[in-house]
């Protein structure tokens, strides 16, 4: 490659005069943007993946012209393709939407709508009226609401009903999950005491019983998220808990984490419990997260009885913390496939990929092996093997879902190299590295992103590089 091609790369001040010329945003609130679109254009340049007239008469302007045109493919926030085979990744935006529920969402949140107005009355009305009406049906519970996520009900749960009072927690439920949510910190925001009880490994319902106080307002039980601990354990279940906050009095709360209101089908996940199972139990306050299991969007489902669940309501940072109507109109969506079982799988995208068979996965990757194949004459190594996803999101962390990956290596570059090279085209496809290889599994690949990957897996054949350093 003639290095003097380089010559023509715009400067950043030349980029801004350009777009400003051309009616663009400019300067510094899109510095990075620009600055991540001279990256890629240099990297197409090294690797000879830039259209081919552009590489044979270069110039400034048709280079301007190819950073205003590729700008928009490098928002904040962009696509990816998910090959890590997590579902639930929480990383890459956690559950994905179904595309047809949210299409027909969109007339509805573009325009006014009903969303505090009775239309029977004239008068004002409750914004999660709907809501609540659907999760008192899927669930059996008293009643509902809905908060922005997880984290907020739970604080909104101990701040309404336990503030200045004693919470019970087992100390192998001391947990901490992603962005440094720690139940400790918390709970010591909220204002209700932490009492800790048990060992990691070892809590009985003794334990429970005997730190019980008059100062006592509630037993938490927590849901261990993204880890397990196995050998030499003991933990009570919830309707132990449930008999003994009854006793004295106390409530009983589960953050349970992820939940959901389907029975999976696929082995080892059918014996996830669903919300109606959780509530059936006893439980007081039952809370979730929407953009997991559920596969909605990010928000909080509180579940329980009546009464604690209307003091939560009337707390005052209930406001703080209540729902957008975006939020609302999603989950509302979502919600309503759920009574439709039958169908919910092609509804629910998030439902449809925890479901997919290790046959249909394999089928999947062996139609992108035959289509990109490497020539016979290449270092490129590229073979199927059977591997496992995972559920991701905290819920059942141990449990492998049998599927089936594309798995790439080639002798002289490092598989880290190859990863990079994958996760900076112009859809960033983030895979997992096992044993100097990169491995795609294809539980998580949609059927729409198979020609971009295909696309990509060619210009990752045929570049070619001076040494390791330059590897992809």
């Amino acid at each position: 490659m003639d290095s003097s091609i380089f010559q023509f790369l715009p400067s950043t001040q030349e980029i801004d005069a350009f777009l400003l010329d051309q009616g663009k945003p400019s300067g510094r609130k899109v510095r990075n943007l620009v600055q991540n679109a001279l990256v890629q254009l240099r990297h197409q340049i090294t690797n000879k993946t830039l259209e081919p007239d552009l590489l044979d008469s270069p110039s400034r302007e048709s280079f301007l012209q190819w950073i205003l045109e590729n700008l928009k493919d490098y928002a904040p926030v962009q696509k990816v393709i998910n090959a890590t085979g997590v579902v639930v990744h929480t990383n890459l935006g956690r559950a994905p939407l179904p595309k047809d529920l949210f299409e027909n969402l969109l007339p509805r949140l573009c325009s006014y709508s009903n969303l505090e107005f009775e239309l029977e009355t004239g008068k004002r009305g409750s914004r999660d009226s709907v809501l609540r009406n659907l999760l008192r049906n899927l669930s059996g519970a008293e009643e509902a609401m809905v908060v922005n996520n997880n984290a907020s009900a739970v604080f909104l749960m101990l701040k309404a009903l336990t503030e200045g009072k004693e919470v019970i927690v087992s100390r192998g439920e001391l947990v901490e999950i992603g962005g440094s949510f720690r139940i400790p910190d918390i709970m010591r925001e909220s204002g209700a005491t932490l009492v800790e009880v048990g060992t990691t490994n070892r809590t009985r319902l003794s334990d429970y019983e005997q730190a019980i106080s008059e100062n006592t307002a509630a037993i938490l039980k927590v849901h261990p998220s993204n880890y397990i601990i196995e050998g030499f354990t003991e933990s009570v279940e919830i309707p132990k808990l449930v008999e003994l906050a009854k006793k004295h009095g106390l409530y009983c709360f589960h953050d349970w984490g992820s939940g959901t209101f389907y029975q999976f089908a696929q082995k080892g996940l059918s014996s996830y419990p669903t919300a109606q199972q959780e509530i059936q139990k006893g439980i007081d306050i039952l809370c979730f997260s929407a953009d997991k299991l559920l596969g909605s969007v990010q928000g909080g489902i509180i579940l329980g009885r009546k009464n604690p669940v209307d003091k939560m309501r009337k707390h005052p940072l209930y406001r703080a913390l209540r729902a957008d109507k975006v939020t609302l109109g999603l989950l509302e969506s979502v919600l309503g496939a759920y009574f439709e079982p039958e169908s919910l799988k092609e509804k629910v995208t998030g439902i449809r990929l925890l479901e997919r068979s290790k046959d249909e996965i394999r089928d999947q990757a062996s139609r992108m092996m035959d289509e990109i194949h490497p020539e016979s004459n290449s270092e490129w190594k590229v073979k199927i093997e059977e591997t496992d996803s995972r559920t991701g999101g905290g819920a059942l962390p141990e449990l492998p879902l049998p599927s089936c990956a594309l798995v790439i290596s080639h002798p002289k570059y490092k598989a880290q190299h190859i990863q990079d090279w994958l996760r900076s085209e112009p859809i960033p496809i983030i895979v997992r590295v096992q044993e100097e290889s990169v491995w795609l599994d294809f539980r998580t690949i949609f059927e729409e992103d198979e020609e971009s990957l295909k696309n990509s897996l060619h210009l990752l054949f045929k570049s070619s590089f001076k040494s390791e350093s330059q590897a992809p």
